[in-house]
């Protein structure tokens, strides 16, 4: 599939139905309108979602330490393994993930009485 050719090929003997046309048209149009984008952007984007999905898990009461955690290490396996490659994002995702990990530190701390 070329990138202006973004539907699979369908059987012209198999029915399709028009919500499942609009559908396959919708999906097409979102893959060529990313196509657009640099992948570092993508990235990006998804890193942040990760960030969200620590900053959620920390913030539950009670927190779900474990979940924080596999968000926090996935985030952290981007940011850390990508590094540069990541382009202008670099040192924003660098940030928000050292903020994220000190979040995390202190709420597994004992809470002082």
């Amino acid at each position: 599939m070329s990138p202006e050719d973004t539907i699979p090929p369908i059987d012209p003997s198999t029915p399709i139905d028009e919500g499942a046309l609009e559908a396959l048209e919708a999906v097409a149009e979102a893959r060529r309108r990313l196509a657009e984008v640099p992948a570092s952007v993508v990235v990006a984007n998804h890193a942040m979602g990760l960030f969200e999905l620590a900053a959620i898990h920390i913030s539950a009461e009670p927190p779900r330490l474990s979940d924080a955690q596999l968000a926090i290490d996935a985030l952290g396996l981007l940011v850390d393994g990508l590094g540069e490659r990541l382009g202008e994002h670099h040192e924003t995702l660098t940030a928000a993930l050292s903020n994220m990990r000190l979040v995390f530190v202190q709420r597994t701390r004992p809470t002082e009485q």
